[in-house]
């Protein structure tokens, strides 16, 4: 008897071993949100989750825990899945396993976050859509496409509107690139967050709050961001009033920022087409707020911008950055703005070279460094610097991000 069991052990042991990848497919129809639930509960490594073309209506959240999985609609005009009856306020769709493809289905009106990852390594969210079809409210999920604490992050073909948050958001994360991708009427267009290793480029961000933000926020598990390259992508018309719940970080940013950076280090903006954006085209500043934690570093270092050109802009600065900025810079916004912020040890012995802010752009780029302490003018300061005079120089640009799952576009 007991040599019977181990054959029966043994092959059982052999047969999973050898299983042969699988194509689960999932239609629309009645059922719909519990044959989702199980296909993906049910997921062996290699299987393709394949959900077809129509309207699913569900109540749930869904969620994958295997590695090796994809998961494809059949289009994102096609597969649509619908959260506006979603009982819970979870996310749409949370994964947290290991070398995962999301691609080709939309994704609407969750009432958290869209499409999430955690703890995952090589992740990939291709051609996929986040809405909430009801415009940009407070009450909106926070995040459209939000991998967080991941590893060899693709973003590729992404499109998001209506996030109360950041649409396309990467947090405590490394090795990222986020491309061909469109954000529009978020508070932010594009995230970047506690992150290392960054490529952002060849996106559309318009008619959000803000473009495109580069942040480092203190008393979070993974700080440290850096390395971030924003580059040949077109943010313009950033023009919708900031809709965050209150309490929200991303509630300091003015309505028509373009690229904001903020106490991040080693940063190169460059080659991206900047025009309409009202406050100001790009911002460097330092975390404005109190903060408890003796690792965190709350100014930018090692800024680098360059190569862009600048439209119209600076016309209509909004809130309190907005004020803050005219009282030295007048009531039409230089195209970049820098606060001028440093530690205070350093006022009169600056910081090293790869630390400082340098911007080398063309003539008739306007630049003005509000030469600022925690939000307070020095009493000295009665002009802004116009030009950029004196801030040009350059640093070593980051090196290309490179992912084991793509093979580049």
């Amino acid at each position: 008897m007991q040599r019977l069991l181990t054959f029966a052990s043994f092959a059982l042991a052999l047969s999973a071993s050898t299983a042969i990848a699988a194509d689960i497919v999932v239609e629309a129809g009645e059922g719909a949100n519990e044959r989702l639930i199980e296909a993906l509960i049910s997921a062996q490594p290699g299987d393709v989750v394949k959900i077809g073309p129509g309207m699913f209506e569900l109540m749930e959240g869904l969620s994958l825990d295997v590695d090796d999985v994809k998961v494809q609609g059949a289009g994102a005009g096609q597969t649509v899945l619908s959260f506006k009856g979603q009982t819970g306020a979870g996310e749409g769709l949370l994964v947290t396993s290991d070398r995962v493809v999301l691609e080709d289905f939309a994704v609407e009106d969750t009432k958290g976050d869209g499409v999430k990852s955690k703890g995952s390594d090589q992740i990939t969210f291709r051609n996929i859509s986040v809405v909430w079809t009801g415009g940009p409210k407070a009450e909106n999920g926070a995040y459209g496409v939000y991998p967080v604490s991941s590893k060899n992050v693709l973003i590729d073909g992404v499109f998001v509107s209506g996030a109360s948050d950041a649409g396309i958001y990467v947090g405590q994360s490394e090795d990222i690139i986020v491309r061909n991708s469109r954000a529009e009427y978020n508070v932010a267009g594009i995230e970047i967050e506690n992150s290392k290793r960054a490529d952002v480029f060849k996106n559309t961000v318009t008619h959000n709050t803000g473009g495109i933000l580069v942040f480092d926020l203190p008393n979070l598990p993974v700080q440290g961001g850096q390395d971030v390259r924003v580059f040949d992508n077109d943010v313009v018309e950033n023009d919708t009033p900031n809709f965050a719940p209150k309490g929200n970080i991303v509630g300091i940013v003015p309505k028509g920022m373009g690229v904001m950076v903020m106490a991040n280090r080693n940063v190169h903006v460059f080659g991206n087409r900047f025009d309409k954006n009202g406050t100001t085209h790009v911002l460097i500043a330092a975390y404005p707020n109190d903060y408890d934690d003796d690792n965190y570093m709350f100014v930018p270092r090692g800024v680098f911008i360059h190569g862009n050109t600048y439209g119209e802009g600076g016309f209509a600065p909004d809130g309190e950055v907005g004020k803050i900025i005219t009282d030295v810079s007048g009531t039409l916004v230089p195209d970049i703005i820098w606060d001028g912020v440093t530690r205070i040890p350093e006022y009169f012995s600056w910081v090293n070279a790869e630390d400082q802010i340098y911007i080398d752009e063309a003539e008739g780029t306007t630049f003005a460094n509000l030469k600022m302490i925690s939000q307070m003018l020095l009493p000295w300061t009665t002009s802004p610097d116009t030009d950029i005079a004196g801030y040009k120089g350059s640093l070593p640009e980051p090196a290309p991000v490179k992912l084991p799952q793509d093979s580049g576009s």
